[in-house]
């Protein structure tokens, strides 16, 4: 294998790893075992157990923003409706054999000190999911996508804890119809507020 053939298969056996058995209780030797490379091959890849951790880490959040997005943008065209379709590629990832948890919240749970560079990328990864939701809230025309984004990513969170413990799909389902009467009530508010507006505009 090329070099960088070495690197993604080291990333691709940690990550399996740390999904399977945690961080902490995945050692090196466990991880060169399966890859079934020298240790003298990590080592050179990656400075320390930390660094291919954050290496992991780096690469889940950008497949997984990046695979969201092009499922959400394979299914929805409507901004609105996109934002109920991230729970739709949430409930996918449930599907999966492999699904544990969220992997972000599993390394911010292992590495406690918010200084730590594990928690930090793992606070990372969710604040650009959230700047993700904030972005279709925004192109929905929402008054406050903002706060639309903070409360579609709280139910994202919960649905998919939920879903650790049971291992079944419907918490996801119930948070997308909770979502659909989030944002519905959201269009009402708006339509409300530009009725009014309206009337004013007609007074002056």
């Amino acid at each position: 294998m090329r070099r960088s053939e070495i690197r993604d298969h080291l990333l691709d056996t940690a990550l399996r790893l740390f999904n399977q058995h945690g961080y902490h209780a995945t050692g090196i030797d466990l991880i060169i075992a399966e890859a079934g490379v020298a240790k003298t091959t990590l080592y050179r890849h990656f400075e320390s157990k930390e660094d291919l951790i954050l290496s992991a880490l780096e690469r889940r959040d950008e497949e997984d923003r990046n695979a969201m997005r092009a499922f959400v943008e394979q299914h929805a065209s409507d901004p609105a409706e996109r934002l109920l379709t991230t729970f739709d590629f949430l409930e996918a990832s449930v599907h999966d054999k492999q699904f544990r948890g969220c992997i972000f919240v599993s390394a911010a749970g292992e590495h406690k000190d918010t200084v730590n560079p594990v928690f930090r990328a793992a606070v990372m990864h969710k604040r650009l999911t959230i700047a993700y939701f904030e972005e279709l809230a925004h192109a929905a025309r929402f008054a406050e996508p903002k706060r639309i984004a903070t409360e579609i990513n709280l139910l994202h969170e919960g649905a998919m804890a939920v879903a650790q413990m049971t291992r079944i799909a419907e918490p996801v389902r119930q948070a997308r119809r909770m979502a659909g009467q989030l944002l519905a009530a959201e269009e009402r508010s708006s339509s409300a507020r530009g009725g009014d507006e309206s009337q004013r505009t007609r007074a002056s």
